[in-house]
């Protein structure tokens, strides 16, 4: 890969339009792992767009993707 391309996240948790994306980073201490949150929506031209910004429906989705991700990484070997 390029290093201008940008490396898909390793695990993504999606429930409805909420999705948490897991990145794996190498990095001097190890291997650590970052979580973005993404709130997909349709755009007045009907294109898909991703927000950082919850609604109240939101927020309990967000925690439940934020949770599984939580678990995911902490089920990940320590390398």
């Amino acid at each position: 890969m390029a290093n201008n391309e940008k490396k898909p996240p390793v695990h993504t948790i999606r429930y409805g339009r909420i999705k948490a994306a897991i990145w794996r980073n190498e990095t001097e201490n190890g291997i650590m792992f970052n979580v973005t949150v993404t709130r997909t929506y349709r755009d007045d031209g009907e294109e898909l767009q991703d927000s950082h910004s919850f609604g109240r429906d939101d927020l309990l989705t967000a925690a439940k993707a934020l949770n599984e991700a939580h678990t995911w990484i902490f089920q990940q070997p320590k390398d």
